[in-house]
Order: C-alpha cells, then structure tokens, then sequence
C-alpha cells in the first residue's frame, strides 16, 4: 500500500490506469441496460412470466445500490486495487453464469451477485481516476470518467438489440467475458492501494450497519422498481417494505453517527461541497436516467419503432457529451466557476424538456428529435463533471472514496426515483387526458358522425359487413384516443422535468454566493 499523496500517476501508466477504470465503468453502465431489449427472449427461452422477467432487471439494481455505499469501506478493509479486481472478477464470473442460466431463478440470482460485482466498478472507477490525477486536473479526470458514465447507458439498447438481432440473448453477457479478464489483469498489474488507517479488525465491523444499509436500500430499490407494477400502496409486500425501509432508514443513520468504526462514513458529509453535490448528483440521476427512460417508450409504443432504431436515437446526443467532455475540464482546470457551468447545464436542460413538450404528436418524424437530444447531449456534459468535481473537490484521502460513493449511490437512487415516479404519473395522466378528451366527443357533433361514416364506408369497401364495419370505425376512434392521450401525458411529464431543472437554477447560484460570502472551505474536514 502507499500514501494517499504518492498516488498520482504520470505518463502512460496514468493512461493504462484510466483506460482500465473507464472499461470497468463502461463494463457496469451498459449491463444496467443492455438486458432490456433481450427481456422477451428471456422470457420465453426460460418460460418465465412477465413479473418475474422483471427481475432480472430489478435484482441488478438491488445488487447495486446495496454494495456502493460500502465501496470506501471495503476497498480500505481488503486494499483497493483487491477489492476492485475481485469485484471485476465477481461480475465476470456472474456473466457468464447469466449466460449459461437454464431457469429464471438462476438468472435472478446470477444477476443479484452480477450487481454486487458491478456496483464497486463504478464507484471505485471513479475514485481511482481522482486520486490518479493531480489536484488541479480533477475536473479533467471526472470529465474522462463522465465519458463512460453518460455514453454508457445510451450504448446498452442498440448493442443489445443487434446481439439478440444476430446472436442470441446469453452474448449479452458473454462480450463482459474478455473485456472483464483484460480489466482484472490490469489492475492486478497497475492500480495501487492507498493506506489511510487501519484495518477493522472482523470482531469489530460494523455487521448491524451492514445489515441496516441492506435492510434499507434493498427494501427502497425493490419499492422504486415494483411499485407502479404492484399498485404502490395497495400490495401488502409493497406496505412492509415501505415500512422496512423508513424503519431501516432512521436506525442505519443512528448506527453509523455513534459506532466507533461505521461500514459508512456519514461524517463526511459535513462537507458543504458534498452535500450540494450529493442533492445535485441525485437531480441530475433524476433527469438522466428520466429522459434516457421517456424517449425510447415514446418512440416505441407510440411511434411504432424497434428497441434498436430507439436505442440509436439516443447515441449522437451521447457522442456530443463525450466529445464536450474535455472541453469542460478544460474550463474548469482554467478555473470557470463550477455552479455557473452547473446552471448554465440545468437551464439547457430545462430548453431540451420544453422542446420536448412542443414537438411530440402521435406521429413526429425521425429528424424533429436531432437537435433537442443534441442540446440533451451538451447540457448533461455541463451537468455531469461540474457536480462531480464540486462534490470531491475539497476531499482528502479516504474521504474521496467516501464522497463519490454518496454521489453514486444518489445519482442511481435518483435514476430510480425518476422512473418510478414519471411511470406512475404517466398512468394517472393517460386517464385524466383520455376522460378530458371523451367527454368532449359529442357522437352527434356533425363531424364526428361524418369521421366514423367515412371510416365505415372504407372499411365497407374493403369488403367487411356494416355492422362490423361500424364497431371497427368506433374501435379506431377510441384508439385514436387512447394515443393521443398517451402523448398529452409523455408532454406533461417533459413539461414538469423540465420545471424541476428550472427551479435548481437559481437554487445553485445561491449556493454559489453563500459559499463565496462565507469562505467556505471544508479542505480540512475528516
């Protein structure tokens, strides 16, 4: 192991390091979506129903948001270059066990331990590259970092859909195979464990934290992903879990502000950086993994597209991020203030929703969503390394591994709280819209007696009865409804993001000032 300020890196050991955290970044990221295309292959491949399809989904997350808060602990318990290339190894290994799964039980589980693997790469990723780059170039490394961060997600539908296209459903896991091996034997060589203090002794971790934290952000993850399915609040399970995870919530928080060595750091958010950053990383999941949610289930249910041609959609918007990247670690390192660049993201969010709003029917074309999802591109290159750089930027030591593991598990809880929350107003919408729209369809307006007799007599002339030709026409007026109504609620849902994203605006300019006025400097906080 090695001090925490000898862990800067130079020359082509620096790039092997970063390219190797990115691949793992990238490895984690684009599981999260990959499967999504592969479900109803799966599904009749296992003879699985359509909840427990699910699953395999919903396991990964758990898997994920249970283990990231834990990376710092972990990594400072078995050395982090350990930790890493055993996780690397864990999800490896679980990749090619979802591959070769015969029952969705074993998928289910395979993917849950996938997860654990998968939710250290992330953060740990992020950590590492920090601590490999000088103090000055931190926004520099979060903005290579946030390459594999913001590109990933988006690759995951269209790869997957060409693997399912031309291969079949197991190769979606079976591509992490080389790539895994590649990282594992690059960290092994390259990555180095710092040393902040030492080892909790296994007499004295903290297992009532552990359990709490599990207890906690499983129960949450599992109601956040099954709750518009189970009717929130109205499913038993969904009641308990709630209950679960208010209860494991207050005592997890207890536990680690008064045990001597907590398996989470909760101290550190003292630090005023973090903590603006840990709400902003939590909005910006929020609208993320929102909109990255929104525009493929428009396209597809709606417009009538593949998972593929909606995942594609997606990829220029993800390119322009990518490419911005270094450009805004650039401002930063040049030292342009962070809240500003942050606004200035938010506001353009905010212009990408609206746009949104306006441009959506039951039959916009292809070339109407270039240009909103390349502002979409710019504005969360704005968004992603401002926050992340403010939110690590005044940390030390182990103190960073602790801060980017609140900002991830944030930015995913956010992610998760956003689908959850537009899937069950979306629904809600739909039928106030779809009642809105019925009860002002007079059947004896002229009009509309003149639509349905026209569709009648098309329907007559291709030969149908009159009496079945009439209930079609009737039958395609109340699916004309049903589509309209749906695109009113994906504009309500566009509308009310970009609302969010306008009130932070000014929200993080006062932020901005306050620090400015008062100094504030958490440099020194441990």
């Amino acid at each position: 192991m090695v001090d925490a300020a000898s862990l800067v890196e130079y020359g082509s050991r620096r790039v092997i390091i970063t390219i190797t955290a990115i691949m793992c970044a990238l490895l984690e990221i684009v599981d999260t979506t990959i499967v999504n295309v592969a479900l109803n292959d799966m599904k009749g491949n296992l003879g699985a129903t359509t909840s427990e399809i699910g699953w395999v989904i919903t396991a990964y997350a758990i898997g994920n948001v249970i283990i990231v808060p834990m990376t710092s602990w972990l990594s400072q318990q078995f050395g982090r270059r350990n930790y890493f290339a055993a996780s690397i190894i864990l999800f490896t290994i679980c990749s090619y066990l979802c591959g070769q799964s015969t029952t969705i039980t074993e998928l289910i589980l395979f993917r849950l331990l996938q997860g654990i693997g998968g939710g250290a790469l992330l953060v740990t990723s992020q950590t590492i590259i920090t601590e490999s780059y000088p103090a000055e170039k931190r926004g520099m490394a979060q903005a290579i970092y946030g390459m594999g961060v913001i590109v990933g997600p988006t690759l995951g539908p269209p790869l997957g859909g060409y693997i399912v296209e031309h291969s079949s459903w197991p190769y979606i896991f079976y591509i992490n195979i080389p790539l895994g091996v590649i990282a594992a034997l690059l960290t092994m060589q390259f990555v180095r464990s710092p040393k902040y203090s030492e080892k909790t002794a296994m007499s004295q971790v903290d297992w009532l934290g552990i359990g709490l934290l599990a207890l906690f952000v499983g129960s949450l993850q599992y109601i956040l992903e099954k709750g518009h399915d189970d009717d929130w609040f109205s499913n038993n399970t969904i009641i308990l879990l709630t209950v679960l995870a208010v209860f494991g919530c207050f005592f997890f928080i207890w536990r680690e502000w008064t045990a001597k060595k907590p398996v989470v750091n909760l101290r550190v958010l003292s630090n005023g950086n973090l903590r603006v950053g840990t709400i902003l990383s939590f909005i910006m999941g929020f609208g993320l993994y929102g909109s990255t949610f929104i525009i493929p289930l428009y396209t597809q249910a709606t417009l009538g597209w593949t998972a593929t041609q909606s995942g594609l959609l997606l990829v220029p918007a993800a390119l322009t991020t990518a490419f911005m990247m270094p450009f805004i670690g650039k401002m930063l390192q040049a030292g342009v203030n962070k809240q500003l660049l942050t606004s200035i993201g938010m506001l353009m969010f905010f212009f990408f929703c609206f746009w949104g709003y306006r441009i959506l029917t039951p039959d916009t074309g292809k070339d109407a969503f270039f240009w909103m999802l390349i502002l979409r591109g710019i504005a969360m290159g704005l968004l992603f390394i401002p926050v992340t750089t403010l939110s690590l930027s005044t940390l030390k030591g182990r103190e960073i591994g602790d801060g980017a593991a609140f900002t991830g598990m944030m930015r995913q809880l956010g992610g998760s709280f956003g689908i959850a929350i537009i899937t069950t107003f979306m629904a809600q919408q739909q039928m106030v819209h779809r009642n809105d729209l019925v009860s002002n369809l007079d059947v004896n307006n002229p009009v509309v007696q003149a639509r349905v007799q026209g569709t009648q007599m098309a329907m007559q002339a291709s030969g149908a009865p009159s009496n079945i030709a009439l209930g079609r026409a009737y039958q395609l007026m109340d699916y004309s409804i049903t589509k309209q109504s749906m695109v009113l609620s994906y504009m309500d849902v566009f509308f009310y993001i970009g609302i969010v994203f306008l009130i932070c605006v000014p929200l993080v300019l006062m932020v901005r000032s306050k620090k400015q006025e008062g100094k504030l400097d958490m440099s020194n906080v441990h």
